[in-house]
């Protein structure tokens, strides 16, 4: 049986990884600068991240959300803790994709409408109701047409006021800061407003951190760095270091209902022992705040390269952006100096979402590296 051929993919075959390394089948190591898709927060194989899915793998891996899961209760408190979000609730769940569809099902039975708002350059996700409000018409497909969304610019705060006056939407949905989109940010007067209209006209505002929380950005959540409370949060990738577990934040203003939202692996053992984890290291090793460090390290070492025309995003969640595609710089990157690093729909920039346990010599490599491949292509 043949895979169904959706990806174009390297030739590179990862076998192992280890912190901020990534090694193939002959043992060449790679810098991994991109933490497959923001994913690995706490670096590759942490040892105690290993332990506590090895201890709960031995007692209980999955039962369903119709038992007591004490592990979840647990999660709660330290996200609480460390986001300093204790009066929002929890829902988990596997996905960035599945936070983001209960997310904006939640706000329709909140608001009893329908329609959305979202932003130019948005990705929320590839499934039915996620992939309506991410800016890809190529990964619409004719049945994802039926949800109702309005894509707006960021920053125009009169397009927003008028579509909101319609009182027609359940909610806006935003990036703090747009991942695959490139790496661009709303103003703060923007993020504000959004917050002010959203309570004006009685619409959910939903603050998508799969890409950008679990402290990527020097904040817990990227939205944090703005005075504005959403009435829903999502996240995902980091919040597992590589193991599926997703969830959104609920304000009290929302109120559950039995049967609501459900879930079969969301919330499992495993899981939910996966990001005690990532949040144990995170609090042990002060990952959070030594991520505002690297960011300044970084830009200090990209603005020595004059083909680096902008640095973009925050903490550790950044990007270099070129006059020129950079599709063959990043080839050259991995297989002559065995880096990864990421693309966006922005042709001209490279992503970089490293482990948030990279050290500054780790990116002294990166730029050796970068100013050597610009010569050569």
């Amino acid at each position: 049986m043949n895979l169904f051929n959706v990806y174009p993919l390297y030739d590179v075959t990862p076998q192992r990884a280890q912190d901020v390394y990534v090694y193939d089948e002959n043992e060449v190591k790679y810098l991994d600068l991109y933490g497959g898709h923001a994913v690995i927060s706490i670096g590759h194989s942490h040892p105690h991240f290993v332990k506590k899915i090895r201890e709960q793998l031995e007692r209980i891996a999955f039962y369903s959300n119709a038992i007591q899961n004490p592990l979840q209760n647990k999660l709660a408190a330290s996200i609480a803790e460390q986001s300093c979000l204790h009066n929002y609730e929890l829902f988990l769940c596997s996905t960035g994709a599945e936070a983001i569809e209960n997310a904006l099902k939640l706000s329709s039975f909140h608001t009893g409408r329908k329609k959305v708002i979202a932003f130019h350059g948005a990705f929320h996700g590839r499934t039915s109701a996620a992939v309506s409000v991410t800016d890809n018409a190529a990964i619409n497909a004719p049945l994802n047409l039926q949800h109702q969304v309005t894509f707006l610019p960021f920053n125009d705060i009169e397009a927003l006021e008028k579509e909101l006056a319609t009182e027609s939407y359940c909610s806006v949905i935003f990036e703090t800061i747009q991942g695959v989109g490139g790496l661009d940010q709303p103003s703060e007067e923007f993020v504000i407003a959004m917050e002010s209209l959203c309570k004006k006209y009685g619409s959910c505002l939903i603050a998508d951190e799969v890409q950008s929380g679990f402290g990527r950005t020097g904040t817990f959540f990227a939205y944090q760095n703005h005075p504005i409370t959403p009435h829903i949060i999502t996240m995902a990738k980091g919040m597992g270091n590589g193991f599926p577990i997703g969830g959104i934040l609920i304000h009290p203003d929302i109120k559950a209902k039995y049967g609501m939202l459900g879930t079969t692996f969301g919330g499992n053992h495993l899981a939910c022992s996966a990001s005690l984890a990532v949040l144990d290291v995170l609090k042990k090793d002060r990952l959070q705040e030594k991520t505002k460090t690297l960011e300044r390290y970084f830009r200090d070492q990209a603005a020595e390269i004059p083909e680096v025309k902008k640095v973009k995003g925050s903490g550790l969640m950044l990007g270099l952006e070129f006059d020129f595609e950079i599709g063959s710089l990043r080839k050259s990157l991995i297989y002559d100096h065995h880096i990864f690093t990421g693309g966006s729909s922005n042709k001209k920039l490279i992503r970089i979402l490293p482990p948030l346990t990279i050290e500054e010599k780790h990116f002294d490599h990166f730029f050796s590296a970068l100013k050597i491949a610009l010569k050569n292509i």
